[in-house]
């Protein structure tokens, strides 16, 4: 493929959601914009957004109860629940729009799936009974259900209530109307509209370095299939390469770069292999995570649609890692650290010892162990009907704050340089659900100018851009009937 005189407007690097995503907002919103998409892999989606290596759940705050937070005197703060799932609204307004303009197909990649939230315990049943008290009496989970009823949960997650000990309170939340959502194929899927569309992709081509020049930047690339080597120009730069985005962030020599770290965290899965076990589950269904995990560490038994197959899934269980790609070197983690990020990085270090611990003791588990944490949710799971999967790996935020040095941050964020010519998206989970709002983001920051030109397209693909969902029930109305019939998912 030849490289159409190595120049764009837009070079984004990564062939993963985020870049699929970002593409797509700058077709619809500029179409005369020259864009080059850069993937080191030979296709799209084999790291992070591939079906296999994340949980599929369309992160709306329905079900994780690390979105809420209890507070001293039993309140719950459900700020964060509240921008998480006005964030993934957004995702799934974009995806509508996209499906009536004939560039996705819901069915493949999106279908309706109960959200449950399941505690045992005294102290963690009065835990969710709070959280739903204060949940289903703001508009965007006012359907929220709760029960201790053992009969209702034996309807709700009939395999996870067989042989369960009668001893134990136990309680749940069911929200009808959660999602399962096949990444991979959706991040395929718009790869394949940006092809229709003329957008220039290249696989097998890794980015070695970065020099501005002028008001460009020059990108020198190594394409791997030919051996060829050469230099692209654009004017504005994206990466979305997941767990790879911080050294390519590092290479751009931005101050913004500086004093930023990463720290891997992998994930292991349980998988079932027994249809007749799988077909008797139907949600994805979270509970607490334990004391000492990661938040990403939440367990839950899901039900996963993966190439138009039903199947179950159990985990994750923390690993880790020194790559920060599963295609990536062991040699990730020492190469990210630099002299302006060494103090950064050794202070989490030093802070997280006991997470470090953790992971280490996870990564070691036998199957016999995790399928006792399984039996927590399902108490006659049997080991012959699961295999032992590897997820992907995700690459937490280690920054300095202005109060303290080298903070480890389990979410999301954009780092930019001041001009906007550059951004990079570090971190991880809730990440693809709020693919839409993040590369809403990264357009501000880089094209800053233009947004005003582009409000109104912006508000035709994305009716509630720039609104506060909770306060508009009208908006919420349409997005639970229209953007919900659009994409096929139904009561």
């Amino acid at each position: 493929m030849n490289h159409q005189g190595t120049k764009s407007d837009v070079a984004l690097i990564g062939a993963g959601i985020m870049s699929g995503t970002l593409g797509v907002l700058l077709r619809e919103l500029s179409p005369e914009l020259k864009l080059s998409i850069f993937e080191q892999l030979d296709a799209p989606a084999q790291e992070s957004s591939h079906e296999w290596h994340n949980a599929g759940t369309g992160h709306a705050a329905l079900c994780e109860l690390n979105y809420t937070t209890e507070q001293a005197d039993g309140s719950m703060d459900i700020k964060r629940a509240i921008a998480i799932n006005e964030k993934f609204k957004l995702s799934l307004q974009l995806w509508a729009y996209l499906v009536k303009q004939g560039h996705l197909k819901p069915e493949e990649f999106i279908r309706q799936l109960p959200h449950m939230s399941f505690v045992h315990g005294e102290k963690d049943v009065q835990f969710l009974k709070n959280r739903h008290r204060a949940m289903s009496q703001h508009p965007l989970f006012s359907k929220m259900q709760y029960s201790e009823d053992r009969e209702v949960l034996a309807k709700w997650f009939p395999l996870m209530m067989e042989n369960r000990d009668t001893n134990t309170p136990i309680a749940a939340t069911r929200v009808e109307a959660g999602t399962d959502v096949n990444f991979g194929e959706l991040t395929r899927q718009l790869f394949q509209s940006l092809q229709k569309q003329n957008v220039n992709i290249h696989f097998n081509h890794i980015v070695k370095s970065f020099q501005r020049v002028g008001d460009e930047w020059a990108i020198t690339i190594n394409n791997t299939a030919t051996g060829e080597t050469f230099v692209h120009h654009a004017k504005t730069v994206f990466i979305g390469a997941g767990g790879g985005s911080l050294q390519l962030l590092q290479k751009t020599g931005i101050p913004e770069s500086h004093h930023v770290g990463g720290f891997p965290v992998g994930g292991i899965f349980l998988a079932c292999t027994n249809p007749e076990i799988a077909n008797q589950h139907f949600a994805k269904v979270y509970g607490k995570a334990a004391l000492g995990a990661p938040p990403m560490s939440v367990p839950h038994l899901d039900t996963r649609f993966i190439d138009g197959k039903r199947t179950l899934l159990f985990g994750p269980f923390a690993g880790f890692s020194f790559k920060f790609l599963k295609n990536g070197s062991p040699l990730d983690l020492a190469c990210s650290v630099r002299p302006h990020n060494m103090v950064t990085v050794a202070a989490a270090g030093i802070k997280n010892l006991s997470l470090t611990k953790y992971l280490v003791e996870q990564v070691q588990l036998s199957k016999e162990q995790r399928m006792e944490e399984l039996r927590q949710f399902y108490p006659n799971a049997k080991s012959e009907d699961w295999n032992v999967v590897e997820a992907g790996l995700r690459v937490q935020i280690i920054k300095d704050t202005a109060t303290e040095k080298g903070v480890l941050q389990f979410g999301t964020e954009v780092i930019s340089s001041a001009d906007g010519s550059v951004a990079a998206l570090l971190g991880a989970s809730p990440g693809a659900s709020t693919s839409v709002q993040v590369m809403l983001e990264v357009l501000k920051k880089c094209f800053a100018h233009q947004m005003t030109a582009w409000q109104p397209k912006l508000q035709e693909m994305i009716p509630s851009f720039g609104k506060n969902l909770s306060e508009d029930p009208e908006l919420i109305k349409f997005i639970e009937t229209e953007v919900h019939q659009t994409l096929k998912l139904h009561d």
